[in-house]
């Protein structure tokens, strides 16, 4: 079979002004592969890092998304999982060496192989020249082992960031245990916030929102919290000290961790998600140190856990609150999205670049 003709919209250096169409092609689907026809791809804030190579990685051309929903259109001789018509997901990660320790244990995302694990886009987690096009594009071929189903309860034009701020926010919270009785701050209400919310909220705890802006206290009891606090009240953050067993920062640039750490309890976790530069002042460890507290970070998840948040998603009737954007208007959404302007997140209907090809 000859290789597929694929379109997307990317960038081609880190000298660009926005995303332009990109003509490339894919290789043909093998035998353990599916050919997926992309019906929605979320925009993620680690797309603007990506294109603008903010982690001194990037692998050009970029085509970004690694959120993506679509429709099985044929499938490898040696695939039993999909057939054609199925709808499917594809996140953050489309390969990893499978033998590894982590990859042993379902935790693909932590691959020891020589490589990492390979992205959706920008290819193998440690560059070696090699590249991959994500989502923001017309199909993609994907390993059947790397494909999520998309249960049938979950809307498909909001469930594409389930694959990247969904596992993101669940694989931590799932990892330490955050279940009844327990107290969690889900620091920032964006894109990956809002869904630990939700997440943490469906898992039995009392949440709690920190954000700079009192103004998102409706949204936040909206997605199931039970209050805020606004983290530049410094009187309202002196009566939280010590009131949480677990706290999940979500926050995308270089912030202060410190006043954070004073909310933990004795034995307490702070995880960061989103950042991954460092922080913007030290630690004070005297502030660990002294309620034997930990502070962490977490990728995203393996496949099965990214089932697995599908899954809970479609039980719990939880999913992302989006704005449906044509890929016309990404450099628009970009803009927006660099400025602190989007509420939550944004989805791209694929159909508006299958029209441009009209």
């Amino acid at each position: 079979m000859d290789n597929i003709k694929s379109r997307g919209y990317g960038v081609k250096n880190s000298v660009f002004t926005k995303l332009k169409p990109i003509d490339f092609e894919r290789q043909a689907p093998g035998a353990d592969e599916v050919l997926i026809d992309i019906l929605y791809c979320g925009v993620c804030h680690s797309d603007l890092h990506q294109v603008n190579n903010d982690w001194d990685n990037t692998v050009y051309p970029c085509i970004p998304g690694h959120e993506i929903v679509g429709r099985v259109v044929s499938a490898g001789g040696s695939v039993t999982k999909f057939r054609a018509g199925d709808i499917v997901g594809v996140g953050c990660l489309i390969d990893s060496c499978g033998s590894c320790p982590s990859c042993s244990e379902g935790l693909e995302q932590y691959c020891e192989g020589p490589k990492g694990w390979t992205a959706t886009y920008n290819g193998p987690i440690k560059p070696d020249g090699t590249n991959t096009f994500g989502g923001y594009s017309n199909n993609i071929v994907v390993k059947e082992s790397f494909v999520l189903r998309i249960p049938d309860a979950l809307d498909i034009r909001r469930a594409a960031p389930i694959l990247c701020a969904g596992i993101t926010t669940y694989s931590p919270l799932r990892h330490w245990k955050v279940g009844a009785g327990s107290k969690v701050a889900i620091v920032g209400l964006g894109g990956l916030g809002h869904m630990g919310v939700q997440l943490a909220k469906a898992m039995g705890a009392d949440v709690t929102v920190v954000t700079t802006n009192k103004e998102k206290e409706g949204a936040a009891k909206a997605l199931g919290a039970t209050k805020i606090l606004l983290s530049e009240d410094k009187d309202a953050m002196k009566a939280s000290e010590a009131a949480f067993d677990f706290i999940l920062i979500t926050i995308p640039d270089p912030f202060d961790v410190n006043p954070y750490v004073s909310l933990l309890k004795r034995d307490g976790v702070i995880v960061t998600v989103g950042l991954l530069g460092p922080y913007k002042k030290p630690l004070v460890n005297m502030e660990v140190a002294m309620h034997r507290r930990s502070l962490s970070g977490s990728l995203i998840g393996g496949i099965a856990e990214t089932q697995e948040v599908l899954d809970f998603c479609a039980e719990h009737n939880i999913l992302p609150e989006v704005e449906i954007i044509p890929i016309q208007d990404i450099n628009k959404a970009f803009k927006q999205m660099q400025e602190g302007e989007v509420r939550f997140r944004y989805v791209i209907d694929m159909q508006s670049l299958k029209e441009e090809n009209e």
